[in-house]
């Protein structure tokens, strides 16, 4: 069974219908939604659906999705960004990868869409979708998905503000593979078309210089922003 863990910070235009996708799925054993301080209706829409965890935790995903973690009952540990829809079958896709007992963790391929359809920059944002494709380290729009023991073994996630999920799957990749399902998962392209030309080369730029052994904080400072 599947725990959802999604952290958010003002996302009241998109959490009612994460939460209602989630809703219709099988094999999903709860969903936790853990708020980093929102100034907007984000937590009260959350918690206007049955069966939903709400927490709150310290601003910035590694530790919100590390504090939706601790206590979740799945078996599976799926991470699930608020801008980021899932396929329907997501859980049968997730149930087949986890079938191989060699696999600890997986992740989807991106489709990166303009869904608010204002910007001509929309056909640009499916370059930022061949990442994902060929990476062996998903990225948190992936949709990651790992095995709850596996997750708890490695101490979850760094606690640091950026690449915290670059460096999960480093970790994850010493205790098995992961896979990369051939279902996609549809992402936002809002801050793409925010920032066009600093987000392509924040997203293909950040990992490089993460993995030359730039800090995390020092990217920070170039993102201007912890999520």
């Amino acid at each position: 069974m599947i725990s959802v863990i999604i952290p958010v910070l003002n996302e009241e235009q998109r959490i009612a219908q994460r939460l209602t996708e989630l809703a219709a799925m099988e094999h999903i054993e709860e969903v936790r939604v853990v708020d980093g301080g929102s100034t907007d209706a984000t937590v009260e829409r959350a918690r206007a659906f049955p069966g939903v965890t709400v927490l709150s935790a310290p601003q910035g995903r590694a530790s919100q999705m590390n504090a939706g973690a601790e206590g979740a009952r799945g078996s599976v540990l799926l991470f699930l960004h608020a801008d980021v829809a899932l396929p329907l079958d997501a859980p049968h896709h997730i149930t087949a990868a986890m079938e191989d007992p060699r696999v600890v963790a997986g992740a989807f391929k991106t489709w990166t869409v303009d869904d608010a359809g204002r910007s001509r920059l929309g056909p640009l944002l499916h370059l930022a979708d061949l990442r994902s494709r060929y990476t062996r380290f998903p990225y948190g729009d992936q949709a990651l998905f790992v095995r709850a023991e596996v997750f708890r073994a490695v101490g979850g996630f760094p606690a640091q503000p950026l690449m915290e999920d670059l460096e999960l799957s480093r970790r994850l990749w010493k205790l098995g593979r992961i896979r990369t399902v051939d279902a996609r998962v549809t992402v936002s392209g809002r801050r793409f078309l925010a920032r066009p030309v600093f987000y392509f080369l924040a997203v293909n730029g950040f990992p490089l210089l993460y993995r030359l052994g730039v800090s995390p904080r020092t990217l920070l400072r170039l993102y201007q922003h912890v999520r």
